[in-house]
């Protein structure tokens, strides 16, 4: 039949032909489309018992229409990726009930019972204990299972070969780490803040570090990653009394460097603390670095003893470790910076009052986080940066 734009007057008879749903006119369709790529739609019975979510990659950037025309086959990057994660971290994800290729869709588990992380901090939540520890473990269970560490050398090939994903990639290379420095069409920026903008553009220091982690980002295949890990691709809630925390959204999944994951969620813990600090309702936002860092270190120590190569040693690991959370340092101060003076701008600024203060803060800081990763060898290093003077 071929690839087709699914309406919310299809998704009765889609669900019922692909065998989700037994009686298609039990089933009342809205669409729940909150990002930038794709579209979402949400089913139910009319008796509220029963109830799963469609999403289907369009030929094109949603936001944008089909003035920037995407590969809907980004679908099947995403596909890939809860495939690996339902191997050693299904308690991190939606349920997959299944996928259809011919139309780049996926049927998955209903999470409206769970909020975006970012919507409940920029209303003023906490993140609780779990929240963080839980991402920093979805990392490091991703990571390890697939990495050289942890998947043998064959199959390893063969998720290299099927994970290659050169337009999702240049696109982050592309927007997060090349054009908030140069001028581009792409950027834009609070007026308030051009002088910054226009510093960062010329410093020589920061645009050779930010080379140093593109051509990392380029050339390191060390595992694969969700890709666009971010407050707004978590849910969090609550089920039976028991914290659920679930990470979704990963069709930017490809296989590169480890500390890109952890650096985007670095970043965006670090801009939503500077949002409770201008509000003045800081919580426990302090502490969720290191919390997400303890844990995925924890993690990934605890599955070495797995290795299928053992040449590699406990001080390799060690060494191994520094270098991720160097690398994720500076790719933290990346993500910060192009979410201010790049394409793709964060709610949790632009909804301040005045976000000049905090946006002016968190700019700096990106830039210190890029420019001396070397240095800042643990959390309290970077806690003593975020320390306003």
């Amino acid at each position: 039949m071929g690839y087709r734009i699914l309406e919310p007057a299809d998704i009765p008879a889609y669900l019922n032909e692909r065998g989700h749903w037994p009686d298609p006119a039990d089933i009342q369709v809205r669409e729940v489309s909150d990002g930038n790529m794709n579209r979402v739609f949400l089913a139910r019975s009319a008796d509220g018992t029963r109830s799963l979510a469609v999403k289907q990659a369009l030929p094109w950037v949603r936001v944008a229409g089909p003035s920037w025309p995407m590969s809907p086959e980004r679908a099947d990057a995403e596909a890939r990726a809860y495939e690996q994660v339902a191997k050693v971290a299904p308690d991190k994800i939606p349920a997959i009930h299944g996928y259809d290729p011919e139309n780049y869709a996926l049927v998955m588990e209903d999470m409206s019972d769970l909020e975006v992380l970012r919507t409940l901090l920029n209303e003023g939540a906490s993140y609780g204990p779990h929240t963080s520890a839980r991402i920093g473990e979805f990392v490091a269970q991703l990571t390890f299972a697939t990495s050289d560490f942890g998947m043998k050398s064959a199959d390893r090939k063969a998720l290299l070969a099927a994970s290659v994903s050169p337009e999702l990639c240049k696109i982050t290379e592309d927007v997060v780490l090349s054009e908030p420095y140069i001028e581009h069409e792409h950027n834009h920026w609070h007026e308030d803040l051009t002088d910054l903008a226009t510093e960062f553009r010329a410093d020589a220091t920061l645009r050779t570090e930010v080379a140093d982690l593109r051509h990392t980002f380029m050339t390191s295949a060390q595992a694969l990653l969700h890709g666009d890990l971010h407050t707004g691709s978590v849910m969090v809630g609550e089920r039976e009394g028991a914290p659920v925390v679930r990470v979704f959204d990963p069709e930017f999944s490809f296989v590169g460097p480890i500390g890109y994951d952890l650096g985007l969620y670095w970043a965006n813990v670090l801009v939503s603390e500077e949002r409770a600090r201008a509000l003045g309702s800081l919580s426990d936002h302090a502490d969720q670095l290191a919390l997400s860092w303890t844990a995925f270190e924890t993690e990934f120590r605890r599955l070495w003893p797995t290795r299928v190569d053992t040449f590699f040693d406990d001080a390799y690991l060690d060494r191994f470790l520094r270098r991720i959370w160097t690398e994720s340092v500076g790719y933290a101060g990346t993500e910060i910076i192009r979410r201010i003076i790049g394409f793709a701008h964060l709610t949790d600024l632009t909804t301040l009052p005045d976000p000049v203060p905090a946006s002016r803060r968190a700019l700096l800081l990106g830039r210190e986080l890029i420019v001396r990763r070397g240095e800042l060898s643990s959390p309290s290093d970077i806690r003593a940066l975020r320390e306003p003077t």
